[in-house]
């Protein structure tokens, strides 16, 4: 078994978050205005943002704060907070053009469901988040500490809740230390393999659910997974098989430790935040909420999934979700039911300007012949 480096950014716990502030980064008002005008002269009303480029943007004055961020969650701590991007001003649908160029000038945007969608609006439309088909973005509803199916996840606030809504992370790495010290036998556990219901959202020649580990290494680093919420409802699967009391035990306790607050930082997520998380070493919650009556006033996050150049080197159990685990490349995402000749061609393109590989869609010959 390999050992986790408890001296790594990653592994730290909520005290080391409030003692040290180096990983929120903060936006000038010369840098806002700047960021404002160039969002402002890029935006064509109903052009798609597929048809966007990196070269419509002139980030020059705000991008070495965002990359700084970009840097920390990714080969840092994990998660970073950028503060003051432009919010008033912006209209919903140039904030989310926001959003997607800073997209653009950091990976390629992978698809998040089953309409194939790569940007998405956190809101609450009314969705039974504990349903076989529930996903909790679209709820107000109390999320399950989760990982969400991409390298980076960034969440952009335009609104905030009337009350509530709050966010939630802990470092998966000082979780599983947690569970290593407690019960070493149920750490043991959680590198078994766990079965996770793609929730209804699989691609043609996908399985109804995917498998792998809590918890794997992959060149001498590890990574978490979990998501209470799609392991239960796999449980629900024809050919599934049923967790065993250890493996019961052991997520039960995984649990407890990510709420401990001791490990879960939590904030509240203003207008003109970026929230930066690496899926690999975090996990994240939210709080349930109350929303504003006002329409234009409720809560809204915008979502973006990312593939960046440098990713990293990934564990193969990773790779039945991922597709691809080598470094560098167009990996992640749920490909749903709608992704064209549209989708990959953005692929392609994003993935040629960023100097990574295109995207590998034949990852054997059943998904060959189905024409993925």
């Amino acid at each position: 078994m390999n050992k986790i480096d408890t001296h790594t950014p990653a592994a730290w716990q909520a005290a080391d978050l409030k003692d040290d502030r180096s990983w929120v980064f903060q936006i000038n008002d010369t840098a806002r205005t700047h960021m404002l005008q160039a969002v402002k002269k890029a935006h064509v009303p109903d052009r798609p943002l597929f048809d966007y480029t990196r070269e419509d943007f002139d980030f020059d004055s705000v991008w070495p704060t965002i990359s700084k961020a970009l840097n920390e969650a990714h080969h840092g701590r994990g998660m970073a907070l950028v503060r003051g991007l432009p919010r008033e001003g912006l209209s919903e649908q140039e904030y989310e053009l926001m959003n997607w160029a800073i997209g653009l000038h950091t990976g390629v945007a992978r698809p998040q469901g089953i309409a194939s969608q790569y940007i998405s609006s956190v809101r609450d439309v009314g969705m039974d988040y504990r349903t076989s088909s529930g996903r909790g973005y679209s709820s107000n509803a109390k999320l399950d500490f989760h990982v969400d199916g991409c390298d980076l996840v960034t969440l952009t606030c335009y609104n905030k809740a009337k009350s509530g809504g709050q966010s939630m992370i802990t470092s998966s790495l000082s979780a599983y230390c947690d569970l290593m010290t407690a019960r070493p036998d149920l750490a043991e556990v959680t590198h078994q393999k766990f079965y996770f219901s793609r929730q209804n959202e699989e691609a043609p020649g996908e399985a109804l659910y995917y498998s792998q580990p809590l918890y794997d290494f992959a060149d001498g680093r590890m990574f978490g997974k979990w998501n209470r919420n799609r392991v239960r409802t796999g449980q629900e699967i024809e050919g599934v098989p049923q967790l065993t009391a250890a493996q019961r035990e052991a997520t039960d306790m995984l649990d407890e430790i990510l709420q401990d607050p001791k490990n879960m930082y939590t904030m509240y997520l203003e207008p003109g935040d970026l929230q930066i998380l690496n899926n690999h070493v975090m996990l994240h919650s939210r709080t349930d909420y109350i929303d504003y009556d006002t329409p234009e006033k409720k809560r809204l996050l915008c979502r973006l999934w990312l593939s960046p150049p440098d990713s990293i080197l990934l564990p193969e159990s990773w790779k039945d979700y991922f597709w691809s685990i080598t470094p560098g490349t167009v990996r992640g995402g749920i490909r749903g039911h709608h992704q064209d000749e549209t989708c990959r061609a953005y692929e392609q393109r994003q993935a040629a300007s960023l100097g990574m590989p295109a995207p590998d869609y034949t990852r054997s010959s059943e998904f060959s012949k189905l024409g993925i």
